[in-house]
């Protein structure tokens, strides 16, 4: 019974009946409108470009994440109705589920002139009619869909797939030279290098098309040792693949016989560096100074050089060029921290006027945001808490896309209760909760607010309600690849995308969060978060603003948060009475969601269990090890929220201390409870001695929270009302201002 969810990223209504719900959506949902040549032609065709508003309202969508025995009643329905977009898909899933069942003449009924109806996958239903005859041993009628194919849409993806299919040496030339990117075309190239390796011209296409593909390395160390004419655009390509591998010193000698370009030379410097080839990254480094002396690269080499240097006033030397070049602000306020560093011992007063100059002329940078929040630290440990406050309020206002910047707000209100200040300190955590709902800290926020939001002693009981999931629509890709997306046909998706997706070493925005869906997709969990986590990183102002705007849409985030294997996870946290979303967020920081993935020290699955905690749980909950096996998920889920169960036990219900046992074990903890404060929770975690374990209960809660704003939809509406409410962040001068004018009044 739903199998296929746990696969996918789902989430239902808990207890309730989803037939009822997609029904009432089914009966609601407005019909997706014709266009213009469909009213000029009368042929009531229909539209069927997808947006992510019509996707929200659509019956079918749902369903493609449930196994064929769940959805079949339902699809048939829909798939019965009047002509629609909604009818086309229940159709063609129907027909995929009787196609993996086997029957191949129940699957033609509903492919029966589909593919003139259902346009954007027009090619697939003729590559579904294919499956269908082959399965009745039709191999006549089988060639002649995949012909069909190759007539009617010789350009689309599907094309290359009817290529490999038919699989002549001459349809697979033609899948080489017009599809090259196409993982199936990678496959016959392949196996043509595994026949005679002595081609450079087929290696040159997989390093171009299959850079992000596993066992590239050894096909790029062959060209390069090649007597191949290798072109500049060519060392290009083969460089940035092994970039792309990290294999970094490679890299480097291939950017070589590449153009001299900014990105080029910094990255022959930075591989080098990486390689502890100081001399050769210098030369690389000076060479991109001297060629492109207003590059940001430029002005990364000038901070790169200076770490290189061993003598201080070398140090200097490359810092106060970066400094007084007046570009690139994040590089030049990371190079006056590095000078105020280098000075502190020799010449104090220097050392504070590039203190100075960072915080009157860079204050919206990275290197301020940190230091700011250094220097609050210091001052709340001494009990300072107006001057802290003071230090850290410019971080969420001036540093709102900083990882400091939810964590200072949130103290700031932690100081404001300690001065007395209730009405400040309510409106900073209000203002961390609307404008940092993603944080650690936004929960802890409405904790202290009183909202139902649970806190370290509640969470573990509470049941909150799990709204219905469906994919979102990807910003990236054809209509045919969005389509097949949503209907979770993930390894057409994936070709069709792999066939799209030509800048795959350089993506856009947009692309790269596709391709961390597409990973997704194909459960490739640890990379997909990775893709999508990473697009925080981009440089470029247009890509920074590029990825603001994504950052505030829900897909991002459940993108981050994904929500597979919940079926076990329903089951086991039930059973064991944890709340699901504790169990899910710490399987996502424990594992990313690998099931077979095991730890330097044995810890292995999806929760990281030992498998010596393993035998010690077996006679207690009455199970036989030969009947165990710590990579199936349900097993491991099983033995995981058993002992999750059982470390709240020993801690009284407490969440935090539950979690911090679960990474450092019931020893330590007892210690930390023995020697550290115990009044103010949020003290106690800030004191663990244990960076590793202290990170660790942010990082866990920090998901339990975003699992419940994302899939939770009274915390989404929640968290939504704070975000319009538009809370001012107090600052200690804007509220002494006032208390005057109240005197004065």
């Amino acid at each position: 019974m739903l199998k296929k969810l746990q696969k996918k990223q789902i989430s239902f209504i808990a207890g309730a009946g989803i037939c009822a719900f997609l029904a009432g959506v089914m009966f609601s949902s407005p019909q997706i409108g014709l266009s213009i040549s469909d009213l000029l032609t009368g042929s009531g065709k229909r539209s069927e470009k997808v947006s992510e508003e019509s996707a929200a309202k659509s019956a079918v969508l749902p369903l493609a994440l449930l196994d064929s025995k769940e959805r079949t009643a339902e699809l048939e329905k829909i798939a019965n109705g009047s002509a629609s977009l909604e009818r086309n898909r229940a159709r063609y899933l129907l027909a995929d589920d009787l196609i993996e069942q086997k029957q191949g003449k129940a699957a033609l009924k509903w492919l029966d002139g589909l593919d003139r109806e259902y346009k954007a996958l027009s090619p697939y239903i003729l590559l579904q009619k294919a499956r269908a005859h082959d399965i009745l041993g039709e191999d006549g009628k089988a060639s002649d869909m995949r012909q069909a194919v190759l007539k009617r849409y010789p350009k689309e993806a599907a094309a290359a797939k009817s290529l490999y299919l038919i699989g002549l040496p001459e349809y697979q030339d033609k899948a080489i030279a017009e599809f090259p990117s196409h993982p199936l075309t990678s496959e016959i190239i392949r196996e043509r290098l595994r026949q005679n390796p002595d081609q450079p011209n087929l290696q040159l296409l997989l390093a171009k098309h299959a850079a992000n593909r596993n066992g590239i390395v050894p096909i790029l160390d062959q060209l390069t040792q090649s007597t191949a004419n290798l072109q500049p655009e060519d060392w290009k390509v083969i460089a940035d693949s092994y970039w792309n591998q990290s294999e970094y010193g490679k890299a480097a000698t291939s950017y070589e016989n590449a153009t001299s370009e900014p990105r080029n030379l910094y990255r022959i410097g930075r591989g080098y560096q990486y390689g502890s080839e100081r001399e050769r990254a210098i030369l690389a480094y000076e060479q991109l100074l001297e060629k492109f002396p207003d590059s940001q690269e430029a002005a990364n080499a000038l901070l790169r050089l200076s770490d290189i240097q061993r003598d201080q006033q070398d140090k200097l030397t490359y810092l106060n060029q970066l400094i007084a070049a007046e570009k690139h602000p994040e590089q030049i306020a990371t190079g006056l921290i590095k000078k105020a560093k280098i000075l502190e011992s020799s010449d104090r007063s220097q050392a504070q006027e590039a203190l100075k100059l960072l915080l009157s002329k860079y204050n919206n940078t990275t290197e301020v945001a940190e230091y700011r929040w250094k220097v609050a630290k210091k001052k709340a440990k001494e009990k300072d808490y107006e001057a802290a406050w003071k230090w850290a309020e410019s971080i969420p206002i001036n540093n709102p896309n900083h990882i400091l910047a939810p964590r200072a707000g949130f103290w700031v209100g932690k100081w404001a209760t300690r001065l007395g200040r209730e009405e400040e300190a309510k409106r900073a955590y209000g203002y961390v909760l609307g404008n940092f709902p993603y944080s650690y800290y936004a929960w802890r926020s409405g904790s202290v607010l009183g909202l139902d939001v649970g806190d370290f002693n509640t969470v573990r009981k509470m049941r909150p309600q799990v709204g219905i999931f469906r994919r979102s629509v990807p910003p990236a890709g054809s209509e045919t690849f969005k389509e097949l997306y949503i209907l979770a046909q993930d390894k057409d998706a994936w070709q069709q995308w792999e066939t799209e997706f030509q800048n795959k070493l350089q993506p856009s925005v947009s692309q790269q969060f596709t391709e961390g869906l597409i990973q997704l997709a194909r459960d490739n969990y640890l990379s997909g978060i990775d893709k999508v986590a990473k697009l925080e990183d981009r440089e470029k102002p247009e890509e920074k603003a590029q990825f603001q705007a994504l950052s505030k849409q829900e897909m991002y985030w459940k993108a981050r948060y994904p929500f597979p294997y919940f079926p076990e996870i329903q089951k086991w946290s039930k059973a064991n009475d944890i709340n699901p979303f504790m169990v899910v967020a710490l399987i996502r920081q424990e594992s990313r969601f690998q099931p077979e993935i095991r730890s330097t020290v044995g810890a292995t699955g999806l929760m990281q269990v030992m498998p010596a905690t393993a035998n010690w749980i077996l006679p207690q909950i009455k199970a036989d090890k030969e009947d165990i096996k710590l990579t199936n998920p349900d097993d491991n889920i099983r033995l995981g929220t058993w002992y999750l169960d059982h470390t709240h036990e020993q801690y009284q219900g407490n969440s935090m201390l539950a979690i911090a046992s679960y990474n450092a074990g019931p020893g330590n903890v007892s210690k930390w409870l023995r020697t550290l404060p115990r009044d103010d929770p949020d003290q106690f975690v800030k004191q663990i001695p244990f960076n590793e374990t202290k990170n660790y209960v942010r990082q866990v809660f920090g998901n339990y929270w975003n699992y419940t704003r994302l899939y939770n939809p009274q915390m989404s509406l929640l968290v939504s009302e704070y975000a319009a409410a538009n809370i001012q962040f107090p600052t200690v001068e804007k509220e002494k201002t006032s208390e005057n004018q109240k005197q004065d009044s």
